[in-house]
């Protein structure tokens, strides 16, 4: 791992230079360590199945982890856990629980799995102050609208709380990836809270689609617009002047500690992106995340 890629300065200096606070950063990931370093050995074998290597930047320890986003600026971040099998993510919400009580920059995650009490540990979850959720359709290889899922969606829906779902394609398609069963679910439930991973990623265009169509779902940049992504999923020039629009909609997000550059990258690359400005940038790494998490939101 590099070690210039821990370095704070250049991170803090775009910040600064912005004239925020800091960085909310929505997709953050801390799990139990058994299950990082299964997620991470996964990266490490993924290049068979995408084409090229994927080195974890940030591989340290857990506190190594904390540390370095609070230096790098970062008022709140996530722990986005996720279950791909049953009874799993009762467990992990237990974890996610002690670990946002011991860390209190940490926005308190939870996740589900479709099984039957799933709207029994959701609803526990809810009452001991979750403060987002995260989904992983591709990994968990479920769809949205499973009958399952259907109290928990309105358990979620009525708390008005946010879900980090990665829906998307990318970076390999699922049997239940893509725009479709999103639609399908924000039929059924159209005040969710959706904060739509990567993007959309790669299908960028459908998922802008959904965000200017619902009030309350929302895009996170996540490793969006990197030269990485920009390599095979590339975001299309011809919808740089509605993202540009739906500013208001766009939370940062750097899937932190598992990519495969630097932190500042991430975010370099938002203020490259053709048609945006500093107060695009400003809303996406600060304002729009204070916004929806009560933070101070005055700039």
């Amino acid at each position: 791992m590099p070690e210039s890629a821990f370095d704070p300065a250049p991170v803090r200096q775009i910040w600064q230079e912005l004239g925020v606070p800091g960085i909310v950063d929505v997709h953050t990931h801390f799990m139990p360590k058994p299950v990082m370093d299964k997620v991470w050995a996964y990266f490490d074998s993924v290049g068979p199945l995408v084409g090229r290597s994927w080195p974890i930047t940030y591989r340290a320890e857990e506190s190594e982890r904390v540390t370095t986003l609070r230096q790098f600026g970062v008022l709140r971040f996530t722990s986005l856990i996720y279950a791909h099998k049953p009874q799993m993510a009762a467990w992990l919400n237990q974890w996610a629980a002690q670990f946002a009580a011991q860390t209190p920059d940490c926005i308190h995650t939870a996740t589900f799995f479709p099984e039957p009490n799933a709207v029994d540990y959701v609803r526990e979850a809810i009452e001991a102050g979750a403060g987002i959720f995260k989904v992983h359709i591709q990994v968990g290889a479920f769809s949205p609208t499973d009958p399952l899922l259907a109290p928990v969606w309105g358990l979620i829906e009525g708390a008005g709380l946010p879900v980090v779902i990665h829906c998307g394609s990318g970076p390999a398609p699922g049997e239940f990836t893509g725009p479709e069963p999103i639609r399908a679910l924000l039929r059924k439930f159209p005040q969710l809270r959706l904060i739509i991973a990567h993007m959309g990623m790669p299908e960028y265009a459908d998922f802008l689609d959904i965000c200017a169509q619902h009030d309350e779902v929302r895009l996170d940049t996540t490793m969006a617009f990197t030269t990485f992504s920009n390599e095979r999923a590339p975001f299309p020039e011809s919808d740089f002047p509605r993202l540009r629009d739906l500013g208001h909609k766009i939370l940062f997000g750097s899937d932190f500690p598992n990519i495969p550059y630097g932190y500042a990258e991430a975010i370099t690359a938002l203020r490259e992106i053709p048609g945006v400005d500093d107060d695009w940038v400003r809303g996406v790494l600060y304002r729009n995340g204070a916004a929806l998490f009560g933070l101070d939101r005055t700039l």
